[in-house]
């Protein structure tokens, strides 16, 4: 069955007479897909990316500072600096820089996750998930259906919330049973924000200043809970994913997010108070208004009221909130015909947050796919298809390897160099760089092995390519013995090849000989450390783009 809404004047709500119906639905048909940006490594082994299996967050014991310096910069705040001002260095420091940008976004966000309850019982059986907690005194029950595919199990489960999300007939034929999660019975939408209602309220309170969409989150992992005490005859509790369209897309996300026990995080349209980012969204055309978002229903915690109207004074943004996902699995799927979404600034977010993906060693785990041609809201699409059974494959059922991609649509296409002045820093573990030394993900076409004027080096690879277009990054490294201040790089590209986006440098020309210097944040290079950008571009991806050069100054 597919099951596709159209909004007249805003997208992103769905009218709670047509959710109830929704989530009495087997399951509607949406499918997923998406796209990834820096090199995606073929060989990275599924089992990796599970930070820390059976743990809801691992940085628990991390200390957190109680204040926070205040901040009113309109760039994105940099994801590897510490509340006490120092830069995280090696990849075993990301653990407690994340418990940072978690305390962060609760404090300023979504408000508190509470930890597991006391006391959480339930069952699971081949068409319900029972859920029962006891935390602070007070109890509270909710359930779930669960749907399983064909088969002999024990099978890992996607939690689909809302009932809208990635297409659930695929999830089910890839070998994933669907758990449909009516997150109203945790949170309730038409709520007064002195007054919510559901189990996560009946637990912590009705007047608690935590959102709807924390409450979501904290449904999902209890969920999870019960799944672990199973005993793994039906569902397994080690391959877990969370999906959603819409608001549920933003539940999705920050359910992602925050338990570290889901393998595979797949947000859907998530617009704002999702995925794009705070800072962006202020400023793009048609895009919801942070106010907007924040009045229409308590999504997001109380606290975030009093930013509204100045994201700048935010101490997190999204891109921090898609790097608290990492090393795990994302894809991240956006509309770009809809302004109300704010795709524009939905790809800023996961470019930023790629960036963290990258110093882990990581870059194919997450990827972002906006470039999409059917415009209503939440539909099926065929292009989200093949990721969405990879993606699978690789975090669910440990038997893929396929890299992330990135393919942002010309239509919404955002650039990270404007929006931060932070570079990426050459994380190390043990001494050495973190990554397993492998080649990237498509084999890389290495082009013309690059080009040098004596003071620097370019070199271009291939990661990704598809039918129509392909992705290709571009490394510049200092040859010299004095750090550069900047670098410029020339490149041609063959006949049909036409650059539709490009990050991290600032591009004249988009076909033939194209010329990219460095932005404002990524120019300085130390002697023998190297700079990259990266780009997706139509037409076949062979021959590869050559006659590199480099200058350096």
């Amino acid at each position: 069955m597919r099951v596709s809404f159209r909004y007249r004047h805003r997208p992103g709500l769905v009218a709670a007479t047509v959710l109830a119906a929704v989530v009495s639905l087997a399951a509607p048909s949406l499918t997923a897909r998406a796209d990834a940006p820096s090199g995606a490594r073929s060989d990275v082994r599924a089992e990796a990316v599970q930070a820390a299996p059976g743990v809801e967050n691992d940085g628990a014991g991390c200390p957190v500072p109680g204040t926070v310096p205040s901040t009113n910069d309109a760039k994105l705040p940099d994801p590897f600096r510490r509340v006490d001002g120092t830069r995280i260095s090696t990849t075993s420091d990301w653990r407690c820089r994340r418990a940072e940008i978690k305390e962060l976004a609760e404090r300023s966000v979504y408000g508190k996750k509470h930890a597991k309850p006391a006391s959480v019982t339930g069952t699971v059986s081949a068409s319900t998930l029972t859920v029962n907690v006891t935390d602070q005194g007070k109890s509270a029950s909710f359930s779930a259906k669960v749907e399983l595919p064909s088969g002999t199990g024990p099978f890992p489960a996607v939690v689909v919330i809302g009932g809208l999300g990635a297409d659930t007939a695929t999830i089910k034929a890839s070998g994933a049973a669907v758990i449909n999660f009516d997150p109203y019975t945790v949170g309730r939408e038409g709520t007064a924000r002195n007054n919510k209602q559901g189990a996560f309220y009946s637990v912590y309170g009705s007047s608690s200043g935590t959102g709807l969409l924390m409450a979501w989150s904290w449904g999902v992992s209890r969920i999870i809970d019960v799944i672990e005490q199973s005993g793994g005859s039906m569902l397994t509790a080690d391959a877990t994913g969370v999906t959603g369209c819409s608001r549920f897309g933003k539940g999705a996300f920050v359910a992602g997010a925050f338990d570290q026990r889901i393998a595979l995080t797949m947000p859907i349209e998530s617009g704002s108070g999702g995925a794009p980012a705070f800072r962006g969204l202020a400023s793009e055309s048609g895009a919801q208004p942070l106010s907007s978002a924040y009045s229409e229903q308590p999504w997001l915690g109380d606290a975030f009221g009093s930013y509204t109207g100045n994201p700048a004074a935010l101490p997190v943004d999204t891109h921090e909130i898609v790097a608290m996902v990492a090393p795990r699995g994302l894809f991240l799927m956006e509309n770009p015909h809809v302004d109300w979404l704010g795709a524009r600034s939905g790809s800023v977010a996961a470019l930023g947050g790629a960036e963290v993906y990258k110093a882990l060693g990581v870059p194919g785990n997450i990827s972002y796919w906006s470039d999409v041609q059917d415009g209503t809201h939440c539909a099926a699409r065929s292009e989200w298809r093949t990721p969405l059974q990879q993606n699978i494959q690789k975090y669910l059922l440990h038997s893929g390897s396929a890299s992330g991609v990135f393919r942002v649509s010309p239509l919404k296409s955002g650039s990270l160099s404007g929006w931060r002045d932070w570079q990426t820093p050459a994380l190390t573990e043990g001494g050495g760089t973190p990554g397993d030394g492998g080649g990237p993900g498509n084999g890389g076409d290495p082009g013309d092995g690059g080009g040098s004027d004596g003071t620097c080096t370019a070199r271009y690879e291939t990661l990704n390519a598809w039918s129509g277009g392909f992705q290709g990054e571009v490394t510049v490294r200092n040859d010299g013995s004095s750090a550069l201040t900047g670098w410029t790089v020339g490149l041609n590209l063959a006949p049909g090849q036409s650059i539709s986006s490009l990050w991290n440098g600032e591009h004249s020309g988009t076909s033939g000989l194209v010329t990219v210097r460095n932005t404002s944040w990524n120019g300085p290079t130390a002697p023998g450390a190297t700079a990259v950008f990266g780009f997706t571009a139509t037409g076949s991806s062979t021959p590869a783009p050559s006659g590199l050069s480099c200058t350096g100054r």
